[in-house]
């Protein structure tokens, strides 16, 4: 059974490692990546009203050792309770002018759509920064539900995230949940893919 729980950022520093395993496997970046992906994480948790939601697996019926990659005892549910490991992450927190992610995604809509579209969607924006599922577990919803559990009762006017510009599972996923391209064939600075902004009027529909 998947179950989805919250965390803050003391917690999403102490499970970095295991937040980085699932990112390797869903994303499988250059090894010279890692590092600085680990340290981008770690400032994200930093952020204004930044929010986790990690995604466990519980398995009673087998078990899964506490010392596990990912997994941990549930926290506070006493003696028996049923094991757990984490196949999935997803993290936002509101974007603020000072952000490199926000002011760059800022101009480039600014420039593109003007002043008054740029604030509408990134002047009280939650910025979904990762959504990773560890490859075993995808196609089974786990991301969808992330996404809805993670945008719930934010107070920010809209929801906005980055995607590879490409007929991908996460694109086609956005799509369906209401979210629009801002931005399309976006090559960030010093960068060379290609990346869809979108964002999505929040509440999700």
């Amino acid at each position: 059974m998947i179950e989805f729980r919250g965390a803050g950022p003391d917690e999403f520093g102490e499970r970095l490692d295991t937040v980085i395993d699932i990112y390797t496997a869903a994303m499988r970046p250059p090894a010279d990546q890692i590092s600085g992906r680990a340290s981008i994480m770690r400032n994200h948790g930093t952020y204004p009203y930044f929010q986790c939601y990690f995604a466990e697996l519980r398995a009673p019926d087998y078990e899964i050792s506490a010392n596990a990659p990912g997994s941990h005892g549930a926290r506070g549910s006493g003696r028996g309770a049923p094991p757990a490991i984490i196949v999935g992450f997803a993290y936002g927190f509101r974007g603020a002018p000072g952000q490199w992610w926000h002011d760059v995604v800022y101009r480039a809509v600014e420039e593109r759509s003007g002043p008054e579209a740029a604030d509408a969607w990134l002047g009280s924006a939650f910025e979904l920064a990762e959504i990773h599922v560890h490859p075993d577990y995808q196609g089974k919803g786990i991301g969808r539900a992330m996404v809805t559990t993670l945008c719930a009762g934010r107070g920010e006017r809209s929801a906005v995230l980055s995607t590879h510009d490409r007929p991908t599972m996460a694109r086609h996923l956005y799509r369906s949940m209401g979210f629009v391209d801002l931005l399309t064939g976006f090559v960030f600075p010093g960068g060379h893919e290609e990346y869809a902004i979108a964002g999505a009027p929040l509440p999700l529909r």
